[in-house]
């Protein structure tokens, strides 16, 4: 199992939260993927590998090209540390929300 770390590390990137959204959607190779950012190929290519490493993106070549899909298991301990903070906020909306309703100022 990869480190939760490297995971940490790889989810912080924007462009690779980028990549795993348009990965979620379908497969996809790296031509595809740059076609959506402004950068070039290569740019993508690491992306993907830090994605790789971290267990988030899997890898399989068909012919001359390489299709990624999104491996969404490996979120599944950042899910799981960021529960209690999505409970907090989830209270904390609800108290607010029945603050407005009680308190006409």
């Amino acid at each position: 199992m990869p480190n939760p770390n490297d995971v940490f590390s790889a989810v912080g990137n924007p462009h690779r939260r980028r990549i795993l959204d348009l990965l979620l959607t379908q497969p996809l190779s790296v031509g595809s993927l740059a076609s959506s950012f402004e950068m070039s190929r290569p740019s993508v290519s690491e992306h993907l590998k830090v994605l790789k490493d971290a267990g988030l993106v899997s890898e399989e070549r068909q012919g001359r090209e390489r299709i990624y899909r999104v491996d969404p298991r490996t979120l599944r301990p950042v899910a799981d540390w960021l529960s209690p903070y999505e409970s907090f906020w989830r209270e904390s909306l609800k108290d607010l929300r029945e603050h407005l309703d009680t308190d006409p100022s």
